[in-house]
């Protein structure tokens, strides 16, 4: 398997391990939902190619040459060991086709986000971090994301949002690079956690008032360099306790 570093450029190889440290980072949060949910990336250079993960491999597994790089029509570019999931590469491929700013994209089906977007009023701007996530994006369940059919609907209501909630189904971000899309899915599971928490005391909410929401979304605006701020100790982390990923 380490062979690959040697069949791909420098930028694909760092890409390689900011998407296996990635994965390794949701199974370390508790995120993973064994298989079943998927992150993606473009890779540098002039085709659209991305890469995603094997479907073979739980997300503490994964490791920089176990990732699929496949095309927009979903075959695969570097021939390996593994497969890839259908319904992902549905959603995945149509947000790199529709998004030349979506240099990563990660979805998942946690217990609060997937119970949030359950919920008829989704996610509430009831805390600091549901508040510094912005503009959010809904997608109505549609079955199972194995028709390609359904992604033009996808493309349509995410729109230019960062974070959407794929309803009675999960969450989904888009960042231009793995940590900033890392960060977005950070805040957004935090936020639905924040929020079930808050629900599950069974006394009435206490939303923040106006002028505040409308001084934290511009303050969150101007956070530009959050992303890079938390990458390295996040790496350093993943070194200290999961150092395979590298691999």
């Amino acid at each position: 398997m380490n062979a690959v570093q040697a069949l791909v450029s420098a930028e694909e190889w760092e890409l390689r391990v900011n998407v296996a440290a990635a994965f390794r980072l949701v199974a370390h949060f508790g995120w993973d939902d064994i298989v079943f949910t998927h992150i993606s990336a473009r890779v540098p250079g002039p085709d659209t190619h991305f890469l995603i993960n094997p479907y073979e491999l739980m997300f503490h597994e994964i490791t920089a040459s176990s990732l699929v790089k496949v095309d927009l029509d979903g075959a695969v570019v570097l021939p390996g060991a593994f497969s890839f999931n259908p319904a992902g590469f549905t959603i995945h491929s149509a947000i790199h086709a529709a998004r030349e700013d979506a240099g990563c994209v990660m979805h998942l089906h946690t217990k609060c986000g997937v119970g949030v977007s359950c919920q008829e009023d989704g996610l509430l701007p009831v805390s600091q971090t549901a508040l510094v996530l912005g503009h959010i994006a809904y997608h109505d369940f549609q079955g199972i994301a194995l028709n390609h059919d359904e992604r033009p609907d996808l493309v349509r209501d995410l729109g230019d949002a960062n974070v959407m909630i794929l309803r009675n189904h999960g969450t989904l971000v888009v960042g231009r690079t793995v940590p900033e899309a890392f960060r977005w899915m950070y805040n957004t599971e935090r936020a639905c956690e924040q929020q079930v928490a808050a629900q599950s005391g069974g006394a009435r909410l206490r939303m923040p008032p106006d002028a505040a929401v409308a001084t934290i979304r511009e303050q969150a605006r101007n956070r530009t360099g959050a992303a890079k701020l938390i990458w390295p100790p996040l790496l350093r982390l993943l070194d200290a306790r999961y150092p395979g990923f590298r691999d």
